[in-house]
C-alpha cells in the first residue's frame, strides 16, 4: 500500500459513502430511493469538484441531500490527506513518517516540515473565505428568498465556489445574477482565491502583514508564486478580451445585454473555466470560437495546490518556456532568472501527454456510444469532466449510460492527476544503477 494508493483508494472511499448517502430516500426531494447512477455521478461529481449534474440539484435532492452535497464538496476541494491529517489533529494523535510523505506528495510541497502548520493554516483559510463569501453573498438572496433560504443559498455557493466546484441550487445556475457585480465579483473572488494555491496566499499575507508592520525585511516571493500569479492574470485579461469580442455579436449569449453586464458576464466566464462550473450565460447557445476557447482555458486550469484541476498553470509555463528555449536554440529552460530542473521539464510533459491522452480516448468512448451527439459538445463535456470544471452545453442529463459511467471515471482521473493515478497502478520507480548510451534522434 504505497501513498499514491492510499490517496486514490481515499478519494473511492469517499465517493462511495457519498453514493450511499445520496441514494438515501431523506436525500431526495420525492422522498424515495434515488437512482443509483444518478446517485455515484453526483458524488463523484462533488468529490471531484466538478459541478457536472444529471439532475437539477435544487430541485431533486431535499436539504439533506443538498448538504451532502456540500459537504463531499468541501472534502473534496480540501483533499482527502488534507482532511484526513485534520482529523487526527483534532482526536490529538500524531503523525507517523507515512503520513507526513503522504501530505508532501499530496500539497506537492518540497518538504515534510511543518505538516501539522500547514494542514491548520489550510483549514484557517478556508474557513475565512467561505464566512467571508457567505456574508458577501447575504445581502443578493436574503431579500429574495428570505433568511432561512438566503443563507443557505449563500452557504451553498461559497463553499462551491471557493472549492471549485460550481454545483448551484438555481435551474439556470447564476445566469439571474449575471447583472449583479456583487454575486459576480464574489463568486469570481473565491473561484480565483480558491485555485491558485495555499502557498500563493500565505506569501501575499506575509506580504501585506510586512507592508502594514513596516518591517525592514523584504520578502522574496517564490518561484510558484510569481508563476502561478503571473499566468492567472494574463489568461484572466485574455479571456475576459476573447469572449468579448467573440461573443459581444451573439443575441443568445452577450448580444442583447448592456455593456456593463457584457463585462461582467466576460469577466465571469474567463474565470469559471479556472475550474468552477458556475456560468452567467447560456453555454450551450456559445458559439464554437466560444466554446473552444473554454475549452482550452479547462484544460489549463488553475494552479498547484488550490482546489482547481487541468493541468495547471505551471504546467503550462515550464512547457512555454521549454518551447521558447529550444527555438533561441537554448539548452536551458529559464523561468524568472531561475533554472528548471530537467526532472520537473519531464514531469510537465508527463502530465500534458497523459492528460491530452485521457481526454482523447474519452471523447473517442463517448462519441461512440453517443454517436447523435455532435463532437464539440462531446469534447466541451469531457474537458470539462478530466478538467473538473463541471461547465456543460447541456447533454450531461440526456447521455447514455455508458457515457456517463466514462464521465465519472474522467472526473476520478481527473481529480487524483493522471501521475499519481499511474505511480498507484504500476507502484513507485525504482531507482537504476543502470545507464544507457546517447544517441541522436530526428525530432520536428
Amino acid at each position: 500500500m504505497t501513498v499514491s494508493r492510499t490517496i486514490c483508494l481515499g478519494f473511492l472511499a469517499v465517493i462511495a459513502i457519498g453514493t450511499i448517502l445520496l441514494m438515501m430516500p431523506f436525500s431526495t426531494s420525492s422522498g424515495t430511493w434515488n437512482n443509483l447512477v444518478i446517485a455515484l455521478f453526483t458524488s463523484t461529481s462533488a468529490v471531484c469538484v466538478t459541478g457536472l449534474s444529471v439532475v437539477d440539484p435544487g430541485t431533486y435532492f431535499s436539504f439533506w441531500g443538498q448538504l451532502f452535497i456540500a459537504l463531499l464538496a468541501q472534502i473534496g476541494g480540501l483533499g482527502y490527506m488534507t482532511t484526513t491529517t485534520f482529523l487526527i489533529l483534532l482526536i490529538g494523535k500524531k503523525f507517523d513518517l507515512r503520513q507526513k510523505i503522504a501530505i508532501q506528495q499530496a500539497l506537492d510541497r518540497p518538504g515534510m516540515s511543518g505538516s501539522k502548520q500547514i494542514i491548520r493554516s489550510i483549514i484557517a483559510t478556508t474557513l475565512i473565505f467561505e464566512i467571508t463569501g457567505v456574508f458577501l453573498l447575504l445581502p443578493a438572496f436574503v431579500p429574495e428568498y428570505g433568511w432561512n433560504q438566503g443563507l443557505w443559498l449563500a452557504i451553498f455557493h461559497s463553499i462551491n465556489a471557493w472549492n471549485n466546484a460550481g454545483f448551484s441550487l438555481f435551474k439556470d445556475n447564476l445566469i439571474g445574477y449575471q447583472s449583479s457585480a456583487l454575486v459576480v465579483f464574489t463568486i469570481t473572488g473565491l473561484i480565483i482565491f480558491g485555485g491558485i494555491g495555499y502557498q500563493v496566499i500565505l506569501e501575499m499575507y506575509i506580504w501585506l502583514r510586512d507592508r502594514i508592520l513596516k518591517r525592514q525585511e523584504k520578502l522574496v516571493f517564490s518561484l510558484d508564486f510569481k508563476v502561478a500569479v503571473s499566468t492567472t492574470i494574463i489568461l484572466l485579461l485574455l479571456g475576459t478580451a476573447a469572449f468579448l469580442a467573440i461573443e459581444m455579436r451573439n443575441p443568445n449569449t452577450l448580444g442583447d445585454i448592456k455593456f456593463g453586464t457584457q463585462f461582467l458576464s466576460a469577466w465571469f466566464q474567463s474565470v469559471t473555466p479556472r475550474t468552477a462550473g458556475f456560468n452567467t450565460i447560456d453555454i450551450g447557445k456559445m458559439t464554437n470560437a466560444g466554446l473552444f476557447i473554454t475549452i482550452a482555458l479547462m484544460f489549463i486550469g488553475a494552479s498547484p495546490g488550490g482546489t482547481g484541476g487541468g493541468i495547471k498553470t505551471t504546467t503550462l509555463r515550464v512547457l512555454s518556456n521549454c518551447t521558447k528555449s529550444i527555438l533561441q536554440g537554448k539548452e536551458e529552460v529559464i523561468l524568472y532568472e531561475r533554472k528548471i530542473a530537467v526532472s520537473l521539464v519531464l514531469k510537465a510533459v508527463g502530465v500534458f501527454v497523459g492528460s491530452i491522452s485521457t481526454v482523447i480516448v474519452a471523447t473517442i468512448l463517448i462519441a461512440l456510444t453517443d454517436p447523435e451527439v455532435s463532437f464539440i459538445q462531446i469534447l466541451f463535456e469531457t474537458m470539462s469532466a478530466f478538467a473538473t470544471v463541471g461547465l456543460s452545453t447541456g447533454i450531461t442529463g440526456s447521455v447514455t449510460t455508458a457515457a456517463k459511467l466514462i464521465l465519472i471515471l474522467t472526473m476520478y482521473i481527473g481529480r487524483v492527476g493522471i501521475l499519481l493515478l499511474m505511480s498507484s497502478i504500476l507502484g513507485d520507480p525504482r531507482p537504476s544503477r543502470v545507464h544507457y548510451p546517447e544517441e541522436n534522434l530526428l525530432v520536428g
